[in-house]
């Protein structure tokens, strides 16, 4: 089984990985009532705190037992770098063990929409070709607590409140499901005040039973599928997983999600030139998305040649802009309701695929605690 931080650590317990039922029976457990716990959870999230002397209306003895039991930081900033081309800010962050990942908060061009990409393992283990993140392989799990602190810290460190999360940073989130879900009942709890679960996409490469337990969970999150072929045999190039969950199965679990959920799941589809970008690569993309009723989001490839990929990774190139234009328009033609992603944080690589904790020297070292990036 792959390995995963225990929640207490250090004697401490971290409490950013416990929903709100499970907060309120530790705190049953030392004679406290449960409004104790919808209290500390306001305390925690809606108003951010760090700092349990400050929880003016939890009662001194209480205070004193969460210092010394319990901690409210779990990640630790250690870097940071903002795009200056559109804002983008990538975060390098320490895990209690050492360990870093990256997290990016992507502002919107237009609206009020702040996004944050969430990481959810240390590394990935599916090794797709167009990924930076395969290349650094797969060390563990994330915890609960690992995933909703990037949320609190990026909150923090930005000043403004993040009102999108989407599970697309480093790792599978479907291979650490129940942390996942731990995690989204935390960001989606009113007392929280913190996501809308409409506000929330889970990005998978198609990990069938992982799909079918999302769908049965209870947690109606938007789901993005990664399938950047409709051809099976091209597929499996691009994406190792596909020769264990092929595309009848992956269909299958989609239409038992979009049925269970009543939820359109949106296929991502990276355009590669001359690979998957003809006119009968968009019909056959079509084909596939009017059987489950599918949204397509179209991503531009984002080079990762510092990543020093092989195989048939180092021979990937973007389509040209035209191409995609046209095959956006093709798909519209047979009525799918397209859009194209952006390039955010390209130049630093923070763009989607480039999560490789690539770093420079002249990086600052630490964040000090005013510094905020300017928005």
């Amino acid at each position: 089984m792959l390995r995963t931080l225990p929640l207490e650590l250090d004697g401490k317990l971290h409490l950013k990985g416990l929903p709100r039922a499970r907060l309120a029976e530790l705190l049953q457990s030392w004679g406290e009532p449960a409004y104790r716990a919808e209290q500390l959870f306001q305390w925690l999230y809606a108003r951010g705190l760090e700092d349990f002397r400050a929880m003016s209306n939890l009662p001194a003895p209480l205070r004193e037992r969460l210092a010394q039991h319990c901690t409210l930081k779990t990640v630790h900033l250690l870097r940071w770098q903002r795009s200056e081309r559109d804002g983008t800010v990538k975060f390098l962050l320490r895990l209690p063990d050492g360990a870093a990942i990256e997290a990016v908060f992507i502002p919107a061009d237009e609206g009020n929409r702040r996004t944050l990409c969430i990481s959810t393992q240390v590394g990935c283990p599916l090794g797709c070709a167009f990924c930076a993140t395969a290349t650094l392989r797969l060390r563990r799990n994330l915890n609960a607590a690992e995933i909703v602190d990037q949320l609190c810290q990026a909150q923090r460190f930005l000043g403004e409140r993040i009102t999108n999360a989407v599970f697309m940073g480093m790792g599978e989130p479907l291979l650490n499901l129940d942390a996942v879900l731990d995690a989204v009942a935390i960001f989606t709890d009113p007392r929280a005040q913190l996501l809308s679960p409409r506000r929330i996409t889970i990005s998978t490469a198609g990990i069938v039973p992982g799909i079918r337990k999302l769908a049965e969970s209870g947690i109606r999150v938007k789901l993005a599928v990664s399938l950047h072929s409709a051809n099976q045999r091209l597929r499996e190039q691009l994406m190792p997983i596909a020769r264990r969950y092929p595309l009848p199965e992956l269909l299958a679990a989609v239409q038992y999600y979009t049925e269970r959920v009543r939820r359109p799941v949106t296929y991502e589809y990276i355009l590669f030139d001359g690979l998957n970008d003809s006119a009968a690569d968009a019909d056959a993309l079509a084909r596939l998305a009017r059987r489950t009723g599918a949204k397509v989001n179209l991503i531009p490839f984002h080079p990762i040649d510092f990543a020093h990929p092989t195989g048939i990774g180092a021979q990937l190139r973007p389509s040209p802009p035209d191409r995609l234009h046209a095959f956006a328009e093709r798909l519209r033609r047979h009525g799918i309701t397209v859009t194209v992603r952006s390039s955010s944080g390209i130049d630093i690589d923070a763009a989607c695929g480039q999560l490789a904790l690539s770093w420079h020297p002249t990086d600052p070292v630490e964040a000090p605690a005013a510094a905020q990036p300017r928005r």
